[in-house]
């Protein structure tokens, strides 16, 4: 049981790190499993990306992007268990 808040960058890895797992997960199924509709449920990604942004500062010009984040049924049990097992831990 925890004692007071948790911190924002507890949740940012918890984040990054379930995201990084739910990603590994996909590229293994989306690699190992046969065609079918298993293959494409569970490695069907959704893509919102932000860009390009241009910010010109009269001395210095800079371009940034597009960002994008792939987002998968996996990504999101990989978060899941992420946060279980962090949860278990602290």
């Amino acid at each position: 049981m925890a004692i007071g808040p948790r911190r924002p960058l507890f949740y940012l890895s918890v984040l990054t790190g379930g995201f990084v797992l739910g990603g590994f997960l996909s590229a293994l199924l989306r690699r190992f499993l046969p065609p079918g509709p298993a293959k494409e449920f569970f490695t069907w990604t959704v893509t919102p990306s932000v860009g390009p942004v241009h910010l010109d500062l009269l001395v210095l010009s800079v371009t940034l992007g597009p960002i994008g984040l792939d987002v998968s049924l996996l990504g999101l049990v990989g978060v899941l268990l992420a946060y279980l097992l962090a949860r278990s831990l602290f």
